[in-house]
């Protein structure tokens, strides 16, 4: 059973948010604190002067607001949104935060990612902690 639990949300179409949450429920002690995590992906200066001025803030509250629904399933859950590349930002955060359980969804692998890697096998090959992957 795991006291902190962090559970990386990607609201990618082809990503299963069920799967982790009922994970974390199953593997959480009683008293856990489980975190639903989403990074948002930093936008170059270049490609955001094309975008609305309020267009990072607009995107930042309905992400939260689907994280607070999620999170509203699990006893001791709250979600937070932060900036940053996926892999490495998931990987701060837990050193940060200390968590003793990451939770992931995963697609299928496919050519691309044995050329370029995916955010979970970034987070399996660094993170100090234990990590479960969810497909």
């Amino acid at each position: 059973m795991y006291h902190n639990i962090l559970v990386p949300i990607s609201f990618d179409p082809e990503r299963d948010t069920s799967a982790p949450l009922k994970l974390a429920q199953v593997l959480a002690t009683p008293d856990a604190q489980v975190t639903l995590l989403h990074v948002v992906e930093h936008i170059p200066d270049y490609a955001i002067s094309y975008m609305p001025a309020e267009y990072l803030s607009e995107t930042r509250k309905a992400i939260q607001v689907e994280l607070d629904t999620l999170a509203a399933q699990i006893p001791n859950a709250q979600g937070v949104v932060i900036e940053g590349h996926s892999g490495r930002t998931i990987l701060d955060w837990t050193e940060a935060n200390k968590p003793d359980l990451i939770i992931m969804a995963s697609h299928r692998p496919g050519m691309q990612d044995l050329l370029l890697g995916s955010t979970a096998t970034h987070v399996v090959r660094h993170a100090k902690c234990a990590v479960h992957v969810v497909r």
